[in-house]
């Protein structure tokens, strides 16, 4: 079970419920972080967390169901029968040579010396569940109602300790609509420089949050201000001042086109769209050519190809699944295509609305409208094709297969791939409706 997969509620009922099997033992248990903030803020939480001063193996002896995930880090995974919860150990975290993982911990008896460790202010509060009081040792409820993104004690020092978290207060500051306090940015642009010592996954994982959870737009003007955007994805920089032909892009230069487009990309959305969209014109640069140039007006020739490598060579710096880079790249190659939907082949463009996760295609075109000369026409041409396509007839079974051929005495080869494109072409287009006039018709195809 993953955190995205169990119901608040759950979660919930399962933290409140450790933490009286905790307290009925005598130990110290309270709800922890971002949940409490999220409480404080009138928002339902994702999920809960516990701290308490149980050490592991008594967490573990008193929920059998448990699993041991960071145990030298005080950390046990109470797992219930529709959520899990996190239960930590006060502690206090002693070195980070690695700038992530402390050199040792120390158990610590208080939640006072527990929040010392973390990495905001307004992660660090917490709460005992019974009576719904809020114990706040760090300001954190002060940062909330001033909206306010500052560092627990001295923020150089927090982010020494792990790196990731200056992506994180970046995240927090555009989730939030909060001002990163101006020591706490001081620190972050100062550390930017070693913001490639975390690891790629840590790091395209707290990127794609910035990218879904519903405020990219001010996640990436943020990551710019604080120079971090260089280091991470120096692609997206260059973007800038690459001016567009005014005619088709009266918004500005890519770099601002990208901005609104990411800025459309609602909470929730699936990551492969939310880069896809980032990525889409991460080609334009290089392919530039000024007026003064061609002649005519500003022109991007073959920026999708270009873009296409870009967008291969960013899902694999930063480890994405093969299924994922395959659909993000996917996205970027055939953004341009939807220009030419009125002109296409009827096989065209039923080939072109079978592309995996079409819906992702369709989105990422109408929000790069919008985002540009707003005209919506292929956009709507495309849907009302989808509306009134029978999908047997978008994806009919194919009536000649290549053991056909071979039955047929045809000898497997290159000009195989062409004769079944070509039978499918006109399945697809409605001149052949049956078997035998397909097996006729791949014979002519062979013949000539």
């Amino acid at each position: 079970m993953t955190p995205q997969s169990q119901s608040p509620e759950h979660s919930k009922a399962l933290a409140e419920e450790i933490c009286r099997t905790l307290v009925a033992q005598g130990h110290q248990a309270l709800l922890n972080g971002g949940c409490v903030r999220d409480l404080l803020l009138g928002r339902t939480p994702a999920d809960y967390d516990v701290s308490t001063d149980a050490r592991p193996n008594q967490v573990a002896e008193l929920f059998p169901d448990s699993v041991m995930v960071g145990a030298q880090f005080g950390v046990v995974l109470v797992v219930g029968e529709s959520a899990q919860v996190e239960v930590a150990t006060f502690r206090s975290d002693i070195g980070y040579s690695d700038g992530r993982h402390p050199d040792r911990v120390a158990f610590a008896q208080t939640p006072q010396e527990d929040v010392r460790r973390r990495d905001f202010t307004i992660n660090g509060m917490m709460m005992d569940p019974r009576t719904g009081d809020i114990l706040d040792f760090v300001g954190g409820r002060k940062d909330v109602e001033a909206g306010i993104i500052r560092a627990i004690g001295e923020p150089r020092a927090r982010f020494e300790e792990d790196k990731l978290r200056m992506v994180r207060g970046v995240r927090f500051g555009a989730r939030f609509g909060y001002q990163i306090e101006p020591k706490t940015f001081a620190a972050i642009r100062e550390l930017t420089p070693t913001i490639n010592q975390v690891s790629a996954e840590r790091l395209r994982d707290e990127l794609t949050k910035i990218l879904t959870e519903g405020a990219a737009r001010r996640g990436f003007e943020l990551l710019d201000e604080t120079g971090l955007l260089q280091k991470l994805l120096p692609e997206i920089t260059r973007m800038k001042g690459v001016q567009q032909p005014p005619e088709f892009h009266p918004e500005g230069d890519v770099f601002v086109h990208t901005l609104l487009l990411v800025e459309k990309l609602p909470a929730g959305v699936s990551p492969t769209l939310a880069w896809g969209a980032l990525l889409h014109d991460v080609g334009k640069p290089t392919a530039f050519r000024s007026a003064a140039e061609t002649g005519d007006r500003i022109r991007f020739d073959r920026h999708v190809e270009i873009g296409v490598r870009m967008a291969e060579d960013i899902c694999s710096r930063y480890r994405f699944s093969n299924s994922e880079s395959e659909q993000i790249v996917s996205l970027v190659a055939n953004h341009m295509r939807f220009k030419d939907v009125p002109q296409m082949r009827e096989s065209t463009l039923k080939r072109f609305v079978r592309l995996p996760a079409f819906d992702e295609h369709l989105e990422l075109h109408r929000i790069d409208c919008l985002s540009s000369h707003g005209n919506l026409d292929n956009w709507e041409f495309v849907r009302e094709f989808i509306r009134r396509t029978p999908p047997e007839q978008v994806r009919p079974p194919r009536l000649v297969t290549g053991d056909d051929l071979r039955d047929m005495g045809f000898v497997p080869g290159p000009e195989f791939k062409t004769v079944l494109g070509a039978v499918e072409d006109a399945q697809l287009e409605g001149r052949l409706t049956n078997r035998e006039e397909a097996l006729e018709y791949a014979k002519t195809l062979f013949s000539h």
